[in-house]
């Protein structure tokens, strides 16, 4: 199943898929190590419009949610 990374749950994992963004955006990311392949789990976001946390490599990131609804992610829900 394909999801945004805004859609997960807290302490739910998947594997980036596609990064729907502009040259910028792919390049910031990819400097945060958030690339195509990588797995990356939500920790927490806010409720509305908030930044969302994530652990990738062992390192805590937050990215804002306009970024979250940008990034793809192949979740196994069983």
């Amino acid at each position: 199943m394909i999801l945004k990374l805004s859609q997960l749950n807290p302490n739910e994992s998947g594997v980036v898929t596609e990064i729907r963004g502009g040259r910028n955006l792919l390049n910031r990311l990819n400097a945060l190590g958030i690339r195509p392949g990588k797995k990356i789990t939500k920790i927490s976001s806010v409720f509305s419009n908030g930044p969302v946390t994530i652990l990738v490599d062992r390192a805590q990131i937050a990215v804002g949610h306009g970024m979250a609804d940008k990034i793809m992610l192949s979740v196994d829900r069983n």
